[in-house]
């Protein structure tokens, strides 16, 4: 089979890796649109649990993504003046550069031809590919122009968001909140992902956007101002910046991708992958995991099964299932957000309990102080924490699937 994948990120390259893991007679060739040094990103999170599923798929790069990475089991969150912490599950963190460079050098040992500077916009340039793999990310053009064909649903998100970095290595998950004169909010919250850097993801509600005139600074006097209103978590540090060729400071809101159909049969048979195919909400931290995940579930269907539309349905099927859970506790978390505000009269301490339980269905429905003692009462006695935790995630992701076959809004 030659497989073409369009896309040299994460997800693509990963499932590169896994194509030539499993069948080394095959040709693989990865198309990625940006330069080799390209510095697109900061730094990326997973859990401790998935290193066991990548060990489990290919130990080599398990094992050079855990060594390259940094790692913390607190959170700590910074609020009118005061400091609290939390101790939670152990994280990870790792520049997306370098598990770029990693999945890279890992590909192109196993055989699989890595191609820069080359960009793919429709799966006809591809003609000598048996299979077409989209893996250009959330605005894929392999997917734009079949958009109809896949049902795409893209809905945009209320709260403006900057992915930043800095100098100042975070020794925990860490939260900022800031109040702004007209009563809107702004917040960061930042992690490590190296000996010298962390990432920063700076977000707003609109009413802080217009408050702190957002809209007329440029990128230096962004920064300038971000890095004074959040110099306590920052122990004075600058911020950074990826688009130093622009006075663009970079605002964008989050677009949350998802798609009827992951694949097309013809004239090329295509598959999305990643971004390309689903995106869920930052603030949950799974992205990558998530992208692995699906090239890890379209290599295990190619193997399963021998003809390759029942293996592409098998895939999409699949993993949309899968992820229902990911993506309902992503859109309970940025409503979270949207709604930070009816939170933030709530007692540090007590803020930051419901802020780790933003990913719940209750929430919303709930007052600001019930909504806590809930949380409170639940996490107080064993057995109801037990039950939450299995009965939880299937009533958020039931819900989540009952919304989506109420809504058949088509991207644009």
């Amino acid at each position: 089979m030659r497989i073409a994948c369009v896309g040299g990120g994460p997800a693509g390259l990963y499932f590169s890796i896994l194509a030539k893991l499993q069948r080394p007679q095959d040709e693989v060739h990865v198309h990625e649109r940006l330069p080799a040094e390209a510095d697109d990103g900061w730094g990326v999170t997973y859990w401790a649990d998935f290193l066991d599923v990548l060990r489990g798929c290919d130990i080599d790069t398990a094992e050079a993504i855990a060594r390259g990475s940094a790692s913390w089991s607190q959170g700590v969150a910074h609020i009118r003046g005061e400091r609290t912490a939390h101790q939670g599950d152990r994280e990870f963190g790792i520049g997306r550069r370098h598990l770029l460079d990693l999945l890279t050098a890992r590909a192109e040992a196993l055989g699989v031809r890595v191609h820069h500077d080359r960009e793919i916009t429709d799966p006809s340039r591809l003609p000598d590919a048996d299979l077409v793999v989209a893996a250009d990310g959330a605005g894929s053009q392999i997917r734009g122009a079949h958009a109809a064909d896949y049902g795409t649903r893209i809905d945009e998100g209320r709260n403006p968001f900057l992915w930043l970095g800095t100098d100042k290595v975070l020794d925990s998950f860490t939260f900022a909140f800031h109040p702004t004169e007209g009563g809107g909010w702004l917040w960061c919250y930042g992690y490590p992902y190296g000996s010298d850097r962390s990432t920063v993801v700076v977000e707003c509600t609109p009413q802080a956007w217009t408050d702190l005139s957002f809209d007329s600074l440029g990128r230096r006097e962004t920064l300038d101002l971000l890095a004074r209103l959040f110099a306590e978590p920052l122990d004075g540090h600058a911020l950074l910046s990826r688009a130093e060729d622009t006075d663009d400071a970079g605002w964008r809101t989050f677009r949350t991708v998802s798609n009827r159909s992951w694949h097309r049969v013809s004239p090329v048979p295509t598959v999305l992958l990643g971004d390309a195919a689903h995106t869920t909400h930052y603030s949950i931290g799974a992205g990558t995991k998530l992208a692995l995940e699906d090239a890890i579930g379209l290599a295990a269907a190619l193997r399963e099964h021998a003809d390759l539309p029942t293996a592409l349905q098998r895939y999409g099927a699949g993993r949309r299932q899968a992820l229902l859970r990911s993506q309902s506790a992503a859109r309970y978390s940025a409503r979270w957000f949207e709604e930070l505000p009816r939170y933030m009269r709530l007692p540090p301490q007590r803020l930051f309990a419901l802020l780790g339980q933003r990913h719940s269905p209750l929430l919303p429905l709930l007052p600001p102080a019930l909504g806590y003692h809930l949380h409170h009462g639940i996490e107080s006695l064993p057995a109801l924490r037990a039950a939450r935790r299995w009965a939880g995630p299937r009533l958020a992701a039931r819900l989540h699937a009952q919304g989506d076959r109420g809504s058949d809004t088509v991207a644009r």
